[in-house]
């Protein structure tokens, strides 16, 4: 099985996926640093700070290195082909402001990841490659281990999860 997590920014995503590599004694790629090992970061977005990733060359390398019972985290790996299942982590926004600030974000680069969080853009741009293989993941009130027993569900067959259903839209129209 093939499992790629990916979420916005602070979402949970590492985290989780260590958890969750370690107890299915999966491999464990993530994505960024995969890209930067191999010179596919292509500049900086000067006004926000992002590096900018050759995502076909990255999606041609991962299609390369992708083997069985494999895990691969970062939030660009919902642009990449190769997964049996898509986990997309979704967590509130208000949740989120907390943990992207602990980490020095700019305001507009919180404010952005907020908005795209509220909007469900990972969710949304899995859609393309994954159709019915994407899940839905509300980390926000999960530890981690209980978010690891949910993803494990999910691969084992034992749990659906919902696509679509999470909304956080209302945090989006008061906030703006």
């Amino acid at each position: 099985m093939i499992i790629f997590i990916s979420g916005t920014p602070c979402s949970g995503k590492t985290t989780i996926s260590e958890a969750l590599s370690s107890t299915l004694n999966y491999d464990l790629i993530k994505i960024n640093d995969l890209a930067i090992e191999n010179d596919l970061v292509l500049g900086i977005d000067d006004e926000k700070g992002y590096k900018i990733i050759d995502i076909d060359a990255l999606d041609d390398l991962l299609l390369e290195v992708i083997s069985d019972d494999l895990i691969v985290e970062g939030h660009l790996s919902h642009l990449c082909h190769g997964a049996d299942k898509m986990i997309i982590l979704r967590c509130r926004p208000e949740i989120l402001e907390k943990r992207l600030a602990l980490r020095e974000y700019s305001e507009a680069k919180i404010r952005e990841n907020l908005e795209a969080e509220a909007l469900g853009v990972c969710s949304a741009e899995s859609l393309d490659i994954y159709e019915d293989k994407v899940y839905e993941l509300d980390v926000s009130d999960l530890s981690v281990g209980e978010a690891v027993s949910a993803i494990t569900d999910v691969i084992n067959g034992d749990k659906e999860l919902s696509f679509g259903e999470i909304d956080f839209m209302d945090w989006l129209i008061t906030n703006h």
